[in-house]
C-alpha cells in the first residue's frame, strides 16, 4: 500500500475536470476507488447517470459498532467569465496556496480524510470501521446524494454510522449546523389578448405579481433557532409572456427559501398556499432539510477540543447558511451526530482562482486521524 501525501492528492483530484454541467465524476472516482482498495477498502461504484459516478467504500470494524462516516462532493462549478491566474485544472502551489477549481470546494477536503483513512485502515478492521461517501452532482441540487440515498443495498453496504464528518470548506473550523433548501416554483395562469385589448385577456403576469407583494411582506411563524436565527425567503426569479403586444396568458416565479432546523417543509408549503390563494399553484423544486448537532453533545465536544489544538484557537458553535449533502444522507445512516468541517477556504469556494492553504491540508488530515483513532478508542 502507497499512502499519498494529501496535498498531492488534492493537486492529482484538481487535474480531473468535473465541472458540473456535465460533471463526468467517472474518471475520478475510477481513480479513488483504485487507491483506497489498494488499503483494503471495499468499494462500490454507484452511477445516477452515465458517467455521474459517485463512490462508497468502507472497511468494516466489529459486528455491531457504529463506524466513523466521512463524506464529500468530486464536482466542481464552471469557471466564470473572468480570466485565472493559473490553470484551474493544475493544481499550482505559489507562496502556500495550492490554485485550482476544487482546491477549497472540496477535492482538499476529499483528499484529507481518504489519506486519513488509508493511514488508519489497519485501526478501522480491528476497531468500529469506517466509511467514506465521495459523491457526484452535489453542486447541482445533492443528485449523487439522494440516489444513494435510495439505492437500500448501498445504504446497508455504509452500514450504521455513529459519527458523520461532512468534509466542506471551513478552514478546520466545526460547523455544527447549516440550513436547509425549500425551492418552489410558483405558477399562474391567465387567457391571452392582443394588447391593445386587455380587457378581453386575464393577464397572468399581474396576478404573480400581486403574489411576489405578498412574499415580500411573509413571515414564517415558527420561532428562531438558537444558533441560526429565522428562515429567509427570496423570490429568485420572475417571468410572463412571449412579446409585448399580447396579454400573457401564464407566468411564474420561483421562491428560495433556506429555512432552519425545526421548521416544516410541509408546513411552510400549505402557509404559502393560503396566502397565496387559488390562483397560484406551487411546484417543488428542491427540498432538502437543515441539519444541526447541539454544541453540548460528547462528540461534538470531542471535535471541538481536536480543532482547537490543531488551529490554536477556541472553537465556538457556529452555522452556516448553504446546505450539504449531509441533508439527502443523515437521517438515512443513522441519524448521526454531524459536524461540517474540512480544509478548504469557505470564502473561496466557487471563486476566480479559487485557492486552499497546504497548510491547512495537512492539519486537516491529521484532525482527521485523530478524529477516526478516538471514535475507536471511545
Amino acid at each position: 500500500m502507497n499512502i499519498p501525501d494529501p496535498i498531492k492528492l488534492t493537486q492529482d483530484l484538481i487535474c480531473f475536470n468535473t465541472i458540473n454541467p456535465p460533471g463526468n465524476e467517472d474518471e475520478l472516482c475510477n481513480y479513488l476507488t483504485e487507491l483506497l482498495k489498494s488499503a483494503q477498502f471495499e468499494c462500490m461504484n454507484v452511477d445516477f447517470a452515465p458517467r455521474r459516478r459517485s463512490v462508497v467504500a468502507r472497511i468494516q470494524g466489529t459486528p455491531g459498532k457504529s463506524n466513523i462516516c466521512f463524506t464529500g462532493h468530486v464536482d466542481v462549478v464552471p469557471l466564470g467569465d473572468r480570466q485565472w491566474d493559473y490553470d484551474p485544472f493544475a493544481g499550482e502551489i505559489h507562496d502556500g496556496k495550492l490554485f485550482g477549481r476544487g482546491s477549497s470546494d472540496m477535492k482538499s477536503g476529499i483528499a484529507a480524510f481518504v489519506v486519513a483513512a488509508m493511514r488508519t485502515a489497519e485501526l478501522s478492521k480491528n476497531g468500529n470501521g469506517v466509511s467514506l461517501i465521495i459523491t457526484a452532482g452535489e453542486e447541482t441540487g445533492c443528485e449523487g446524494a439522494f440516489y444513494i440515498a435510495a439505492q437500500k443495498q448501498v445504504i446497508d453496504f455504509i452500514g450504521n454510522v455513529g459519527c458523520f464528518i461532512v468534509a466542506e470548506p471551513t478552514a478546520n473550523e466545526p460547523i455544527i449546523g447549516h440550513k436547509g433548501a425549500f425551492w418552489l416554483r410558483a405558477k399562474a395562469e391567465g387567457i391571452t389578448a392582443h394588447g391593445s385589448m386587455p380587457e378581453r385577456g386575464d393577464n397572468a403576469f399581474f396576478k404573480i405579481a400581486k403574489g411576489a407583494l405578498l412574499m415580500e411582506k411573509f413571515q414564517f411563524d415558527t420561532p428562531p433557532h438558537d444558533l441560526m436565527g429565522q428562515g429567509t425567503m427570496n423570490v429568485g426569479t420572475a417571468k410572463a409572456g412571449l412579446n409585448i403586444n399580447s396579454v400573457p396568458d401564464a407566468a411564474e416565479m420561483t421562491l428560495d427559501i433556506r429555512t432552519v432546523p425545526g421548521q416544516s417543509h410541509k408546513h411552510i408549503y400549505g402557509c404559502l398556499c393560503k396566502v397565496l390563494g387559488p390562483n397560484i399553484k406551487l411546484e417543488t423544486i428542491m427540498d432538502v432539510e437543515g441539519i444541526y448537532t447541539p454544541p453540548d453533545h460528547p462528540w461534538i465536544k470531542t471535535v471541538f477540543a481536536q480543532c482547537q489544538e490543531i488551529n490554536g484557537l477556541k472553537a465556538s458553535p457556529k452555522s452556516v447558511s448553504y446546505f450539504s449533502d449531509a441533508s439527502a444522507l443523515k437521517g438515512l445512516i443513522g441519524d448521526p451526530p454531524t459536524v461540517v468541517l474540512g480544509p478548504g477556504q469557505p470564502e473561496m469556494a466557487h471563486q476566480t482562482n479559487e485557492f486552499c492553504y497546504s497548510e491547512k491540508i495537512n492539519q486537516c488530515t491529521i484532525l482527521f486521524e485523530r478524529l477516526i483513532i478516538d471514535w475507536h478508542n471511545h
